[in-house]
């Protein structure tokens, strides 16, 4: 296996084979995103040790998630036991994904804590509102490093997942190799974020006119969950594509 570079451009069909392909199974798609998030989410909210074993499983559930746009490329239904593709491939695989976990999980807790720090101390009063929230300066900069501390995280673990599961790398040299590999594609990974936040503009503005149609903010809090389900389900699907065509095998063939 070795790093295939690609064109700029190749951001764009990520997008196109992302929503191309959600179409075709947008129901098993939804469903598993759905899934993958409810589970996170009461994961996260068991006391303690909950947030961090969430975040430990992240990257086997976002793996769960490229293997089930496999499935739906090649024209089969992805059944929800897919989700479970990272424990489904032998002691060993699974010792490398939860290694790999921890370690998402400890970056994570490491940029949490230093956003914290950086963005100065926490309003003294209890926020009731997420508009009066957004209005808090130190909670925007909060924001501000996370998103800035999250984007090296990200490329290190964007692939990481799939090097560990479809070609065994150990998880520690996944993570080299994942962000070398979104280094020399970062035209196609930067074209890629920009189409994905044009169709999430785009679908922001239909609502906004949906709902001054069917009733103002009561109809927009309806629209609203099921509209950002759909997209989210899209793009999640999108990202194996950036998987696949970012390798070659030593044949010279992307990876299936």
């Amino acid at each position: 296996m070795k790093l295939h570079r690609v064109p700029a451009r190749t951001g764009l069909l990520w997008v196109q084979l992302g929503l191309r392909t959600f179409l075709r199974q947008p129901l098993a798609m939804t469903g598993l995103f759905l899934m993958f998030i409810m589970g996170v989410s009461v994961l996260a909210m068991v006391p303690v040790l909950g947030a961090p074993l969430a975040l430990a499983l992240l990257p086997a559930a976002t793996l769960g998630l490229m293997a089930a746009t496999k499935e739906a490329d090649r024209g089969r239904f992805p059944m929800p036991t897919i989700l479970a593709s990272a424990f489904q491939a032998g002691r060993e695989r699974v010792r490398a994904m939860l290694l790999l976990g921890g370690l998402y999980a400890l970056g994570s807790i490491v940029v949490i804590t230093l956003a914290t720090l950086l963005s100065g101390p926490a309003p003294e009063t209890a926020i009731e509102s997420a508009e009066a929230l957004l209005n808090e300066p130190a909670v925007v900069r909060n924001l501000a490093w996370q998103a800035v501390l999250y984007t090296p995280l990200g490329l290190l673990f964007w692939h990481a997942p799939a090097l560990v599961h479809w070609h065994g790398i150990h998880p520690v040299k996944s993570l080299f190799f994942s962000f070398v590999a979104c280094w020399t594609n970062k035209g196609a990974l930067l074209v890629f974020m920009l189409g994905w936040l044009a169709v999430f503009f785009g679908v922001s503005l239909v609502l906004v006119l949906l709902a001054s149609l069917l009733g103002g903010s009561s109809a927009m809090q309806v629209l609203v969950f099921p509209a950002a389900s759909l997209v989210s389900a899209a793009f999640f699907t999108s990202l194996y594509f950036t998987f696949r065509d970012s390798f070659q095998t030593d044949e010279g063939e992307p990876p299936a």
